[in-house]
Formats: C-alpha cells, structure tokens, sequence
C-alpha cells in the first residue's frame, strides 16, 4: 500500500467519478440509488462516495492501488466504487456468489491491497487467500459513517488521468479460468456514453439492478442511470420471488434482462392478476432471450418495448438494437455503437461480405487494455493494426451483418458446428426448443468426443415429445440424439446457463 494521505481532484467527465459530479452539479436532490434498506440522493451518494474515500485514504491505500471488493447489490458498493475510482484507485468487483475455487485464482491474481467482503464467512474465506488487511462490510459502514460529516481532505494529489486503471473486471473464458478486463476511465466513459446515446434512459426512469454489479451489465446501469439522473434499485437474488411487486412498489420503468431473470418474471407475471406495472423498456445483453420469450414479455408488459444488444466485456457494448427493432429485423442484436465499428473477418483476417458468417471483430474508443497479467491472452484478442496502430478486438464470436450493418449473433466458435453435413449452431436449436408450448429453458451441446447433438429441457413434456416436435421445427440433421429432461438449468452466477457445468455432468 502507499503511504500518501492525499487525495486525487475530480477531473472533469473523462473519468467515471466526473459522470457523478455532473449528476450531482444537475440534480442534487434527486433519488440516485436505492436499495433493501433506504435511498441517497445524488448529494447524498456523492457524499457517501467521498466518506469511502476518505476511509480508503486512512488505510493507506492510494493511487493506482487495487481494492477487492465483494459486497453484491448494496448502496455500498456503489459508493466504495464511485470513492474509490475519485482518489485513483483500482476497483475490483466480485460476486459474493464466486465459489472458492476461482476465488484461489482472482484474489492472488489482482493482488489487491485491501479486500472488503459483505459478511464474517466471506471475510474468513478471503482471510485465507490473502495476506493483505480484509474487512467485514460492517467495519467499512462504520468507518464511512464517522468520516461522513467530517470535512473533506486536501485535494491537493495529481488529478486522476482518463488512462488511470478503473476497474479490473473478471470473466470467464471457455477455459472457465477468470480473467480480469483492464478497464482505464476513458473506456469505460465513452462506452456508457454511447450506450446511453443509444438506449435513452431519463431522468424519471428507475432502473432495476437485478443482476449482480459485479457483472458489467449490472454494474453499468449505475452509470447510465447516473448520465440520465436516473434512480437505480438495486435488488438481490434472495429476493427475486418478490421481484414483480417490486416492479409496482417501486414503479419500475426500465428492467435489465438476462433469459433467467426473464422467465422468471414471467412466470411471477402468469399468476399475478394486477394491471402491469409501467416498465417501459426492456434490456437484453448476457444471453440472447428468445424470440418466444421477448415475445411473451410484450403480451405481459404491453407498455413495454424490448432491445436487444450484444456485448463483451473487453468492450463493454458492441451493439444497440433501437426498441422493438427486432419485429423488422427478427434475430438482430442491433447497429454498432455511434463511433464505433464492428468487422466480419474469415480465420485469415480478410472482410467479409454482408450475409457471411464469420467472426464478430470490433474497434473504437470502447476496446478496453486487455487482460491483466496476461499477455498472451492480450495478444490473441487485441491485436493492433501494423500499420496505424489501431486496435482490433477479436471477439471470439461469430455472426454476420445485413446491408444495413446491423449484427446477427450466431454462437461462440464451439457452438457452431458441422453435423451430418450441415452447419448449424445451438442457439438456433435452443431457440426451436423453447417454441414448444411447455418448454421453459433449453441449452443444446454440441457433438463432442463421445457424445451427439444433445438438449437439455427444462419442462413437463417427455424427451421423446419434445425431439418430436423438434422435427416439426428442424431438419433432421439438427435434432437433437438424445434430450434430457432437467427440473432447472444450472446457472453461472451471472444468470447465463452453466454450459461448462453440463459438459462436464455429460462425460
């Protein structure tokens, strides 16, 4: 840890604190987050984000400096990130859900110089993996609480620069071994900007946080909301069975979708029988919901619009599809964002045409550093033109554009595959599944050593109904050999399905 008192001065919107000073400058009285237990308005969250600060300060931690912090969807955390990234210091969110054995990985890997976890097992746990000083959340709250009203520090440190780290956010590759996504300010900036541009929160929307913060998507809804002066409710899982009476409590208009969170809200939705609540558009990055899911979500919320989008986190965003454009445009995940650009490249590099597929390659302002501590990784994904020195992010994944530039998702290079001649994907045959009445949740793997094309359903029907009606949907190539019935899909904690999980339950 450095040994500095000082504090780093606000700078300006070319860093994530500067999104917070220009809500607090526009709508200081407004409500900015909200969670189980009360709501700071603007003044308030910034007040709170400085205490933070100032506590991080006592501890000696300073610029540049990295904090592990695994506290889930509280006011708190977003405070310790707004103070934190306002003095300098690195920001490293972890779900309180990450099992221990990728936490013996991530907490080594970022080495942080202070870890905070929400509860006496999480800090015990953390204790364990690392020598450096962990605090219970508690501790943090009171300490915060003792510096609130106390006057602010000297702001007399070398500003906070738009290439400063801001967050190393971790995400798992098809290894399942976490890697963290260095995140300086600029990037970060400019991609909530253009998401923002894109999506138009305002400033009387309230913006349900459902999914961790420790995942981008969750934890970007605090910045656009902070953009638009919106308010964030943030919600944990332990109370998503009550999540539709907090859609009308609180009057919820924009809710944030992975699939699970949206099948479960339609199914709170099938038995309630109060008019719907005023959500006013719906989101989708993660995972892709289905045509039949975005379907039932407008007959549900009939004030609703959806839009699709597409992302990775070494970009944050890669693609914004306009409110309910998928009715003209079924299966788009929408246009690059204003600024950027997304390619099509075959294996060697080269463009390809509109309608062909190949992989999913993007450049512009949001293409984060790389990877932390791995540059092998780096260079496999980044990889600067020789030329002008431009980066261009391989996503690893794979679809194709329409004449009009708007991107179509096919899979992850392992779900697209060759099966008795033809090439195919999972997610087309997940997305025939769930077109069958009855079937919930559905996840296809592809063939691999010892094991055909297989689905998991989620539903009352027996395998054989649903490979039958599958053969109503598919040629025959692309149904399934075998369908096994599950009572609920494993989900990572991020709510996508566990792939990993059931590849390895299948050997």
């Amino acid at each position: 840890m450095t040994t500095q008192t000082l504090v780093a001065a606000d700078t300006g919107t070319d860093t994530v604190h500067g999104l917070l000073a220009a809500a607090v400058a526009a709508r200081p009285d407004a409500p900015a987050v909200r969670d189980a237990s009360g709501v700071w308005t603007y003044a308030e969250l910034d007040a709170w984000s400085r205490a933070y600060a100032d506590w991080l300060t006592a501890q000696g931690v300073g610029h540049a400096d990295r904090i592990l912090v695994r506290v889930g969807n509280t006011r708190e955390f977003t405070a310790l990130m707004f103070g934190a990234l306002r003095r300098g210091i690195a920001f490293v969110p972890v779900n309180p859900a990450m099992k221990r054995f990728h936490l013996n990985t991530v907490v080594p890997d970022c080495d942080p110089v202070l870890v905070i976890g929400q509860n006496a097992e999480d800090t015990a746990i953390l204790r364990e993996l690392t020598d450096r000083p962990v605090f219970e959340l508690d501790e943090v709250r009171r300490g915060a609480e003792a510096l609130y009203d106390a006057a602010p520090a000297a702001l007399d440190e070398a500003p906070v620069a738009p290439d400063d780290l801001g967050l190393l956010i971790y995400t798992s590759g098809s290894t399942s071994a976490p890697k963290a996504v260095v995140s300086t300010h600029a990037p970060i900036v400019f991609a909530a900007r253009a998401i923002q541009a894109r999506l138009n929160y305002r400033e009387d929307d309230v913006v349900l946080v459902a999914v961790p913060v420790s995942f981008d998507y969750g934890l970007y809804q605090i910045l656009l909301s902070v953009i638009a002066g919106a308010q964030v409710l943030l919600t944990s899982p332990d109370r998503h069975v009550r999540l539709l009476g907090t859609l009308h409590e609180h009057r919820v208009t924009v809710v944030p979708l992975v699939p699970s969170l949206g099948e479960m809200l339609l199914t709170l939705a099938r038995r309630d029988r109060r008019e719907a609540p005023p959500v006013r558009l719906f989101t989708n990055t993660g995972a892709a919901l289905t045509g039949p899911v975005i379907a039932q979500l407008r007959e549900a919320f009939p004030y609703a619009q959806v839009s699709p989008m597409f992302g990775t986190t070494e970009c944050k965003r890669i693609t914004v599809l306009e409110p309910d454009g998928d009715i003209a445009r079924p299966g788009s995940v929408g246009r690059a964002l204003d600024g950027t650009e997304v390619l099509i490249l075959d294996d060697d590099g080269r463009l390809l045409p509109p309608g062909t597929v190949g992989e999913i390659c993007v450049r512009g302002p949001h293409i984060m550093t790389g990877y932390w501590q791995a540059p092998e990784q780096t260079v496999l994904r980044f990889r600067p033109d020789p030329v002008t020195g431009e980066v261009t992010l391989h996503t690893g994944d794979y679809g194709h554009l329409d004449t009009d530039g708007h991107l179509y998702f096919e899979g992850r290079r392992d779900d697209l595959f060759k099966r008795k001649g033809v090439r195919m994907g999972t997610l087309e045959i997940e997305t025939a599944a769930l077109d069958i009445k009855g079937v919930t949740a559905a996840a296809a793997l592809a063939p691999a050593e010892g094991h055909d094309l297989t689905l998991y359903a989620v539903t009352e029907l027996t395998a054989d109904e649903v490979l039958a009606q599958l053969t109503e949907r598919l040629e025959a190539a692309k149904v399934p050999a075998v369908c096994h019935l599950l009572d609920e899909l494993p989900l990572t904690p991020n709510g996508k399905t566990d792939k990993q999980r059931l590849r390895r339950e299948q050997k």
